[in-house]
C-alpha cells in the first residue's frame, strides 16, 4: 500500500503529466487547413506554411523533452513539500503558455518585426521555463535537502546546475538576434531544444 509521501508525489507527478499532455493537444489544434476554392494548390498552401509546421514541431519536441527530464528529475527524489509544489506550479505556468507562443510564431515568423516580436516572445516563455525548471532541481539538490533518496549525491547533482544556467543564457541571447532576424532567433531555439534533449541530470 501507498503511503502518504507516496501518493503526494504521485498526484504531483499525475498532475504535472496531464497538463504536459493537454499543452501538447493544445499544439496540434493551431495547425490549420488549407481554405478550398484558393488560387493557390493544396501542395503550395502547405509549403506555404512551413512556418506552422515548424514552429509545431520544435513546441512538440521542447515539450516532450521537458516531461522527460521532469520525469527523470522526480525519480531521484523522495518526497515533495510544499514550495517544491509551488515551484513546479511555476514550471507549468510557462509550458502550457509554449502553444500560445507557437501560433504567435507559426502566424507571424515571416512578417518583418512582428515575426521578431513573435519569436522573442516565445524566447521569453522558453526562459522563464528554464528558469522554472532550474529552480525546481536547485531547491532539491541545495544543501541538506530531504527531498533525494539516499542513495543520491547532492554534490554531483549540483554540477549539473551548470548546464541549466547555459540554457538561460542562450535563451536570453535568442531573444536579442530574434530583432536581428526571426528566422535565426528561431533556429537557434531550435538548436537548444537539440541541446536539452540529453540528460542534464545524470550525477
Amino acid at each position: 500500500m501507498a503511503t502518504g509521501i507516496e501518493r503526494e508525489m504521485g498526484r504531483v507527478e499525475a498532475f504535472s503529466d496531464g497538463v504536459m499532455a493537454i499543452a501538447v493537444t493544445l499544439l496540434v489544434l493551431g495547425l490549420t487547413v488549407p481554405a478550398i476554392g484558393s488560387e493557390q494548390s493544396l501542395a503550395s498552401n502547405l509549403a506555404h506554411s512551413w512556418p506552422e509546421y515548424f514552429s509545431y514541431i520544435v513546441s512538440f519536441l521542447v515539450i516532450g523533452i521537458v516531461w522527460m527530464n521532469h520525469h527523470r528529475m522526480f525519480s531521484l527524489l523522495v518526497q515533495v513539500d510544499r514550495t517544491l509544489i509551488f515551484l513546479n506550479l511555476f514550471l507549468l505556468l510557462w509550458v502550457v503558455a509554449l502553444p500560445f507562443t507557437t501560433s504567435l510564431v507559426a502566424t507571424y515568423l515571416l512578417h518583418g518585426f512582428d515575426g521578431s516580436v513573435a519569436v522573442a516572445a516565445y524566447s521569453a516563455v522558453s526562459f522563464m521555463m528554464a528558469v522554472g525548471f532550474t529552480a525546481i532541481w536547485s531547491y532539491a539538490t541545495r544543501p541538506g535537502s530531504e527531498l533525494l533518496g539516499p542513495d543520491v549525491d547532492p554534490i554531483a547533482l549540483r554540477s549539473r546546475t551548470r548546464g541549466f544556467y547555459a540554457g538561460l543564457v542562450v535563451y536570453v541571447f535568442a531573444f536579442g538576434i530574434a530583432f536581428l532576424s526571426a528566422v535565426a532567433g528561431f533556429i537557434l531555439l531550435a538548436a537548444t531544444t537539440a541541446y536539452y534533449a540529453f540528460d542534464q541530470l545524470d550525477g
